[in-house]
């Protein structure tokens, strides 16, 4: 199982993305506080409505509190501050995403201490950063197809279509 967590999420729309993602994927979403919305908000609700049921989701006061309960140490840390692309990083089953708040990012201090475990997603030079919910899936979505996307359905059914 992977672990998707946001660091002070502020948009409740990009949350609610990210819930569909942790929910079709089985992957568990962890929040850290302060958010910038109640978890309970119609926008949140709305994104991943149908899915919400299917969420494992867990909140945490802050890092300090994340690490204190969860003891995450494969953690791979989603910046454009990285000098590492993310199709170098070896995802693990349990490993843990991290990703920062909409504005700001992850705070510099604990990126310097994870420096090694930092990894970006390619964009061009003139573009400030990836929508957070389209950075979580891309992520999401690497890190399973390492894993040979266990426990998920690679096969679909088209009528009436030769394969």
């Amino acid at each position: 199982m992977l672990n998707l967590v946001l660091f002070e999420p502020e948009i409740p729309q990009n949350t609610g993305n990210i819930a569909r993602t942790c929910a079709v994927t089985g992957s568990r979403l962890h929040l850290i506080k302060p958010l910038g919305f109640d978890i309970s908000d119609k926008a949140v609700k709305r994104a991943g409505l149908d899915y919400w049921h299917l969420v494992d989701l867990r909140v945490y006061e802050n890092l300090d509190d994340f690490f204190a309960k969860t003891g995450a140490r494969d953690i791979w840390l989603a910046t454009t501050k990285a000098p590492r692309p993310y199709t170098r990083a070896v995802f693990r089953d349990g490993c843990w995403l991290i990703f920062g708040k909409e504005t700001a990012g992850l705070p510099e201090q604990f990126r310097q201490e994870h420096a090694d475990r930092c990894i970006r997603i390619p964009i061009r030079a003139e573009a400030r950063c990836l929508n957070l919910s389209n950075a979580a899936a891309i992520l999401t979505y690497e890190a399973l197809r390492q894993l040979g996307f266990p426990g998920l359905s690679g096969e679909g059914s088209m009528k009436g279509e030769a394969l």
